[in-house]
């Protein structure tokens, strides 16, 4: 069981950042080549500035009704409602050991998770170096409704919509193209709110706090071995805690 815990940041930011590499890449390869491209990826989304609040219209006499076929509003979103862990934001640059030709590839990561160790949800601000383009990879646990889509929110900002891009063990992805400006506010923001809809249909949100995201993406690099040793550790001993609490007998 700890292998696979252990195992499981390797297997996130691994496909995370290989997909990455080749959607940032993208628009260098086609500009270079002279054939017919390939067809083109599915379109990522864009993250634009928040629009504008419209005024509230003035309020309606008392007398009007509203109509009986109204719109109704979205269902609220459950939160989770189990105990949950948090990784810290954590930057990771791994080497690539098959081409050392290839740019530099980071990304700043942060992970929610079960008290046993299940992945929940994670967002990963991912970079390659000399590139302007950013992503904001989101991943939400599996049994989703992959056509439905999913949506973030950054503090009190608009939702934006997101496509999944792909699916690994752990959970479904969905990436977001952003700009410069949309780091800005990352990095100044509290909190990133990710829905999506399960099975039965209802709306669930996963909140990633912000708190030292800034911090981690501005500041150096860990070692990926490193890191994965030190997540490993921390299972180790929150399984070891869990095993004695349910030892000890009821008082």
């Amino acid at each position: 069981m700890m292998n696979a815990i252990a195992g499981a940041f390797s297997i996130v930011a691994r496909h995370a950042l290989a997909a990455a590499a080749g959607a940032l890449a993208f628009s260098a390869v086609a500009a270079a080549q002279t054939t017919p491209a390939p067809a083109p990826a599915p379109p990522k989304h864009v993250v634009k500035p928040p629009r504008k609040k419209e005024p509230s219209p003035p309020p309606q006499p008392a007398q009007q009704q509203p109509p009986q076929h109204a719109p109704q509003p979205p269902p609220a979103a459950s939160q989770p409602q189990v105990p949950v862990v948090f990784s810290p934001w954590t930057k990771v640059c791994p080497k690539n050991q098959n081409n050392t030709q290839l740019k530099q590839l980071c990304m700043t990561l942060k992970e929610v998770r079960l008290e046993t160790g299940q992945f929940l949800a994670g967002a990963a601000f991912i970079e390659q170096e000399g590139e302007a383009k950013k992503l904001l990879r989101i991943t939400l646990p599996l049994g989703m409704q992959l056509p439905q889509g999913m949506r973030l929110i950054l503090d009190n900002e608009q939702p934006v919509p997101g496509v999944y891009v792909t699916c690994v063990p752990n959970g479904c992805m969905a990436d977001y193209e952003i700009t410069a400006e949309f780091v800005a506010r990352l990095k100044k923001g509290q909190q990133l709110l990710l829905q999506g809809i399960n099975m039965p249909g209802q709306v669930v949100a996963y909140p990633i706090p912000l708190t030292d995201f800034a911090k981690a993406a501005d500041g150096p690099a860990t070692d990926p071995e490193v890191f994965a040793n030190a997540q490993k550790k921390e299972w180790e001993e929150r399984l070891r805690q869990q095993q004695q609490k349910q030892a000890a007998p009821a008082k």
